[in-house]
C-alpha cells in the first residue's frame, strides 16, 4: 500500500499569483521614491556642511531618522508587492498621506504667503534646483504608487493573497 503524497508531504502554503502590472510598477515607484529621498537628503546635508547650517549632531539626527523611514518604506514595499494588504494600507496612509503632506506644505505655505513660483526660480541656485526636480520626481512616485495599489487589478491580488 502506497501513501498519497497529500499524507506525506509537508504542508506548503500556497504562492500567491504573480503581482499584476499596477502592484509591481508601485513597487517600483515606491522605490523611486526612497531613491529621490536620499537624493534629497544628500542635497540638504552638503548644503548644511557647506553653510555651517546645521550641527554634527542634528545632521545625524535627521539621517538616522530618514535612514529608518527609507529602510522601512523597502521593507513595507516589498511585502506589498508579496500581497500584504497592512502594507500597502500603511504605505498609503503613512508615506501616502503624511509624507507627502511633509513635504509639501513648506512649498505650500510659501506660495500662500504671497510667494510665486517664477519668483523662487529667480533667485535658485543650482543646488535649489536639483532639490526641486528631485523633490517632484519623488511627490509624483508616491501619489503614482499610490494609485496604483488600489486600481482593481491590484484589489483582486490583494484580495486573494489574504
Amino acid at each position: 500500500m502506497s501513501a498519497t503524497p497529500s499524507t506525506t508531504a509537508p504542508y506548503r502554503r500556497p504562492t500567491p499569483a504573480e503581482p499584476p502590472a499596477p502592484v509591481r510598477t508601485a513597487y517600483a515607484l515606491w522605490l523611486t521614491a526612497v531613491a529621490a529621498g536620499a537624493f534629497e537628503s544628500v542635497l540638504a546635508v552638503g548644503r548644511m556642511a557647506a553653510d555651517g547650517s546645521g550641527s554634527a549632531g542634528e545632521i545625524g539626527t535627521g539621517l538616522a531618522v530618514r535612514l529608518a523611514v527609507f529602510t522601512l518604506a523597502v521593507l513595507f514595499a516589498r511585502r506589498m508587492l508579496g500581497g500584504a494588504r497592512w502594507a500597502r494600507v500603511t504605505l498609503a496612509l503613512g508615506l501616502g498621506v503624511l509624507g507627502t503632506a511633509s513635504m509639501v506644505v513648506q512649498p505650500l505655505a510659501y506660495l500662500a504667503d504671497g510667494g510665486s513660483l517664477a519668483e523662487a526660480l529667480s533667485g535658485a541656485g543650482v543646488l535649489d534646483l536639483f532639490f526641486g526636480g528631485s523633490r517632484i520626481v519623488h511627490v509624483a512616485a508616491v501619489l503614482a504608487a499610490v494609485v496604483l495599489m488600489f486600481r482593481p487589478a491590484a484589489n483582486r491580488y490583494f484580495r486573494a493573497s489574504a
